[in-house]
C-alpha cells in the first residue's frame, strides 16, 4: 500500500463531538482494527477523515509486519 491509496476494503467512519474536540473512529471492516483521532471542533470533518484512514493504513501495515 502506498501512502496516498486507502486500505482495501471496507472502512467504517464515525464522528463524535467531544466537549470542544472531535473524535474520528475508522474501523477496517475485514480485520477489526480501529483507530481514533482527535481535532478541534474547528477541523474540517474531511481533514479528520484523511488523517484517520491514513493512520489506519499505517496500523494495517505494521500489523502485516511490512
Amino acid at each position: 500500500m502506498s501512502r496516498d491509496t486507502p486500505p482495501s476494503g471496507e472502512i467504517y467512519l464515525e464522528i463524535q463531538q467531544v466537549g470542544r474536540q472531535v473524535k474520528m473512529t475508522a474501523i477496517h471492516a475485514d480485520t477489526g482494527v480501529e483507530v481514533v483521532v482527535f481535532g478541534p471542533v474547528s477541523a474540517s470533518q474531511e481533514d479528520l477523515k484523511r488523517l484517520a484512514v491514513r493512520k489506519l493504513q499505517r496500523r494495517l501495515e505494521q500489523e502485516s509486519g511490512a
